[in-house]
């Protein structure tokens, strides 16, 4: 059960006067199409980059390669750097970005399907949590979303 809904996301951000952006790869840009669902969205939300491949990461984001190598696409080492790329390639004040195994392939060992990296930062301070989140892949997606716009309600927020 998500802890805010992304109306109080859009009323917290507008109420201090900030932008948001976001980095997608698991969502395949469900965060952008649930923020943008928010009459009034547009005057907070700058964009989201939908970086499914590792390539997109990189290029887009500046995900290090060595980071990818060393932790995987789904860690949260490439999710603290896709939150601090988005909020360089967007210049938004804070952004939120997420990555992992929606399922129903893609595991590894230590990574179970519904294994989520999620990511918020304001390009000073980041915050990263990991989850592993039930269900089938639209249940995995879904909670992945909802988590991802407490995490950053929170963020500005001051909770986090």
């Amino acid at each position: 059960m998500p802890r805010c809904d992304p109306t109080d996301l859009i009323s917290l951000l507008s109420s201090r006067g900030l932008t948001m952006s976001a980095a997608e790869s698991c969502t395949g840009g469900l965060i952008g199409a649930t923020i943008t669902s928010v009459p009034g969205s547009s005057a907070v939300f700058l964009g989201s980059a939908v970086t499914y491949s590792n390539g997109a990461k990189v290029s887009i984001l500046g995900v290090s390669e060595d980071t990818l190598a060393s932790h995987g696409a789904v860690s949260t080492e490439t999710a603290r750097e896709m939150a601090q790329g988005a909020v360089r390639a967007f210049s938004s004040d804070v952004s939120v970005a997420v990555t992992g195994i929606a399922g129903p392939g893609g595991a590894v060992p230590g990574k179970p399907v519904g294994t989520v990296c999620i990511a918020v930062s304001d390009g000073c301070r980041t915050i990263v949590s990991r989850f592993v989140f039930d269900g089938d892949r639209d249940a995995v997606r879904a909670s992945t979303v909802a988590e991802a716009i407490s995490m950053l309600h929170d963020m500005v927020e001051g909770i986090l």
